[in-house]
C-alpha cells in the first residue's frame, strides 16, 4: 500500500504548484520589463560634426579639423559677442587667470602682449576668456578686467566674462593659459599650451618652442601647424 505524504511534504509540493501556476504571468512580466530597459539603454548614432554656429554635441570635447564649437557671451564691455560673427578671421582663444603665477609669467615678462600684437598686425582676433567663479581666484567683473588690461599693456580684441564656465567646459579649457587657435573657415586647428617650458619662470621663454605663436602665423598662412595639440600647462581652471 502507497505511504500518504506528510502534511509538511504535500504543503511544500502545493506551494511549487502555484508557483509553476504562475510562471506564464511572471515570464510575461519580465519580458515586458526587458523591452522597457532596451528602450531606455538605446543610443542614437553618432551625429556628424556640427556645423558653424549649430550647438555643439553635449560633453563632445573639441577636435583638430572639425568646427570650432560656437559660443555667445558678453566681453568685459558688456557687449554680446559670438564666435560666429568672426567667420573669415584667424581667432586665438586665451584663457587668463591674472592672480596664476604662469599666467604672470607671460604677462610680466611682455610675452603674451607681444603675441598679442603680432596677432593684431596679422589681422587675427585675440579673445581673452576669464572662466573663474565668482568667489573663485582670478573672477573679475568688467571694469576690473579693463583695468587689468590697461594695467598690463594688454591688446586683446576683447575680453570675455565667463562666470559660469560654460565657454572653458565646452572648450575643456583647463589650465591659465590654455590656447585655441581656430581659422577662418571656423576649424579648430590648435589647442595646447603658448610654449614647450611648464614652469611659471619668465627665464625659460628664450628658450621654449613658442606653440602658440608658431601655431598662430601657421593659420594665417594657411599652412600646415606643426603640433596642432600640446599639453596645456598652468593653474587650473577656477571653475
Amino acid at each position: 500500500m502507497m505511504r500518504s505524504l506528510p502534511r509538511s511534504g504535500g504543503a511544500r509540493f502545493r506551494g511549487r504548484s502555484r508557483s509553476r501556476s504562475q510562471s506564464p504571468a511572471v515570464v510575461l512580466a519580465a519580458l515586458f520589463t526587458g523591452s522597457i530597459a532596451l528602450i531606455g539603454l538605446a543610443v542614437p548614432a553618432a551625429s556628424a560634426a556640427p556645423a558653424w554656429g549649430a550647438a555643439p554635441v553635449l560633453n563632445a570635447p573639441p577636435e583638430i579639423g572639425q568646427p570650432a564649437p560656437d559660443f555667445t557671451a558678453l566681453d568685459s564691455k558688456g557687449n554680446s559677442l559670438s564666435l560666429r560673427q568672426y567667420r573669415g578671421r584667424t581667432v586665438v582663444l586665451e584663457w587668463t587667470n591674472a592672480d596664476c603665477p604662469y599666467t604672470r609669467k607671460h604677462y610680466t615678462s611682455g610675452n603674451m602682449q607681444s603675441v598679442q600684437a603680432l596677432a593684431q598686425k596679422s589681422g587675427v582676433v585675440w579673445l581673452t576668456v576669464i572662466s573663474s567663479a565668482p568667489g573663485k581666484q582670478g573672477y573679475v567683473n568688467g571694469p576690473a578686467a579693463d583695468a587689468l588690461t590697461q594695467s598690463r599693456g594688454a591688446v586683446p580684441s576683447a575680453v570675455l566674462l565667463d562666470p559660469t564656465g560654460t565657454v572653458g567646459r565646452l572648450y575643456g579649457a583647463k589650465t591659465t593659459p590654455h590656447m585655441f587657435v581656430i581659422d577662418k573657415n571656423g576649424t579648430l586647428q590648435y589647442m595646447g599650451g603658448i610654449d614647450s617650458i611648464a614652469t611659471a619662470d619668465p627665464a625659460d621663454i628664450p628658450n621654449a618652442e613658442p606653440y602658440l605663436k608658431e601655431a598662430m602665423l601657421a593659420v594665417v598662412q594657411g599652412a600646415p601647424v606643426a603640433h596642432p595639440v600640446t599639453r596645456p600647462y598652468g593653474c587650473s581652471v577656477k571653475y
